[in-house]
């Protein structure tokens, strides 16, 4: 009859199927199927194949339908669709928006020598040149109180008379504005015209031919954190950089998906920098990779899935700390808690935050296993009862003891200079910062050295045994991921060091896994051996 299937073959099966599904849907944003008889009713052609001569318009106005009036600020009079240009331009700001108001742009393409306003083939988009954040705090010596705030941040604390502007939003300036038109001549099908391209679209009778006009679009991807400004009351005028490129429909297509799920996740409540985190993958990554990177990210989340899972079944089923160093597993915990208050004191992105506040929750109750920890509750009070150790634990802990003993002539000296040079030469935000920054360093710069005491029991002991090996493959496997990723997501370096040191980590686990290989014929901590476990369990035999 049918097998019972494990978890983990359907968690497999479920992730293969996800995977073969998105290159499904991917596929199809990328290919759009062409009208195959061009003389065909249905068939709707380019403008841009008759080879009329166009101009490119760009006017700023307070409101996005122009009411209010509006100001031109740069033309492309012999605009060639083909030629890719960069151009800067220094734009006056209306006393509203320099008032923490907002400004748009209105990019018109249209007819060479006729106003856009009065040309009915024209084709225009709306964007805004605002967007509204709240600024970076300021930093000062917390010994000497001196601070060295940017030039912006002197003109906010000038203009708003304190440092009261930094809790709400204000307006900043987008310093680029990009923009594309599909230069290919495509011919839709009109009942096969996509979704995605159909807002874009416009469409108008010559003859006996539907013709659409010129495909033009606003490049929001582009426009990242690092290119924003800050705008105040002396903000009279600020450069705005105009690129212009061609784009093909199928990249047109992948575009306007991902600039809407940019958009869907600011609904849902993403700041302006953790979108700023996931337009950095796709602008400035080559296609190639990004799709690399899409492969990368779903067997990340997968091994991520899986090592969660085997650790917390490994330690559900831990009854005895034999071979375990449970001062590693108190430092695994005080380390990632470290780690993500760190990372939410950077306002780090929610994909690099998430994982880390789940892995900090797991720690937590590792430890609650290890050192077998009762929490009994009388009223609103609890009580902690701490478990008895047995002989075999009780010299697992004399060796983790004596390994800590040695680090620690090592370790405290530095992590304390550490500490104490970055609060006599470096500013900080606050009090709290300096101590997270601090802890921090000391747990990325010698992290790796609390995973000696482990290592010390597994040679003291000759054995590897005692570890969730499992969980340790899916996570080594993660580890060579993050290499990947730590070159893709933007994240604090000490960080992205840390990926990196994690490896060493592990080689030197995998190198005492050759060197102690597994007894079969030792009892494991549950009285059981594995050959005991392998023998069948058929019937005895009758003389």
């Amino acid at each position: 009859m049918f097998q019972k299937t494990s978890f983990t073959t359907l968690i497999v099966g479920v992730f293969v199927v996800y995977v073969l599904h998105t290159c499904w849907v991917m596929y199809g944003i990328v290919y759009t199927k062409p009208c195959e008889n061009p003389k065909f009713e249905n068939c709707l052609k380019p403008y841009l194949a008759g080879k009329t001569r166009l101009q490119l318009s760009i006017y700023t106005a307070l409101r996005p339908n122009a009411d209010g009036g509006h100001t031109l600020i740069h033309k492309e009079e012999n605009f060639d669709v083909e030629s890719k240009f960069e151009r800067i331009v220094n734009v006056s700001l209306p006393k509203k928006t320099r008032k923490n108001g907002t400004l748009y742009a209105m990019v018109f393409v249209h007819q060479a020598g006729i106003s856009p306003w009065q040309d009915p083939k024209q084709v225009h988009l709306v964007t805004q040149l605002t967007t509204y954040m709240i600024p970076k705090p300021l930093e000062v010596s917390l010994i000497s109180g001196e601070e060295a705030p940017k030039p912006e941040q002197l003109k906010r604390k000038t203009t708003t008379g304190g440092d009261s502007a930094v809790d709400r939003p204000v307006s900043h300036w987008r310093s680029r504005l990009t923009l594309n038109v599909v230069s290919e001549d495509f011919v839709f099908d009109r009942d096969f015209l996509p979704s995605d391209v159909h807002r874009y679209l416009k469409v108008f009778q010559n003859g006996k031919k539907m013709v659409y006009l010129p495909l033009l679009f606003v490049d929001e991807l582009s426009n990242r954190v690092k290119d924003l400004m800050e705008i105040n009351s002396t903000s009279i005028e600020l450069p705005l950089t105009i690129s212009y490129d061609t784009i093909s429909l199928g990249k047109l297509r992948f575009w306007i998906h991902m600039q809407d799920a940019v958009y869907s996740l600011q609904q849902f409540g993403f700041t302006e920098k953790d979108a700023d985190e996931i337009k950095g993958i796709f602008v400035d990554t080559n296609l190639y990779l990004l799709a690399l990177t899409f492969f990368v990210a779903a067997f990340h989340l997968l091994f991520d899935f899986l090592a969660f899972k085997n650790d917390i079944s490994f330690w559900k089923q831990k009854k005895s700390m034999v071979g375990m160093s449970s001062k590693a597993v108190l430092w695994r915990c005080f380390s990632t808690i470290v780690i993500f208050m760190y990372l939410f004191d950077e306002q780090t992105s929610l994909l690099v935050l998430i994982p880390a506040g789940i892995g900090s929750l797991i720690e937590v109750w590792k430890v609650k296993k290890a050192f077998k920890i009762q929490i009994i509750w009388k009223g609103v009070r609890p009580t902690f009862i701490f478990g008895k150790s047995d002989e075999s634990e009780r010299r697992t802990e004399e060796y983790d003891t004596l390994a800590m003993k040695y680090l620690s002539y090592l370790l405290y000296p530095m992590c304390i200079g550490g500490a104490v040079y970055a609060l006599v030469f470096l500013r900080y935000k606050s009090w709290y910062s300096w101590i997270i920054n601090s802890l921090v360093n000391g747990v990325y710069a010698f992290g790796f050295l609390f995973m000696l005491p482990q290592l010390f029991v597994n040679y003291k002991f000759k054995s590897v045994a005692h570890l969730p090996w499992k969980a340790f493959m899916y996570k080594a496997f993660n580890t060579f991921i993050d290499d990947i990723f730590a070159f893709i997501i933007t994240m604090p370096t000490s960080h992205r060091l840390a990926c990196f040191r994690d490896d060493v980590v592990f080689l030197v686990y995998l190198y005492q896994r050759w060197l102690y290989p597994v007894d079969k014929t030792r009892m494991n901590e549950y009285g059981l051996s594995y050959d005991e476990e392998e023998k069948p369990k058929g019937k005895a035999h009758e003389d």
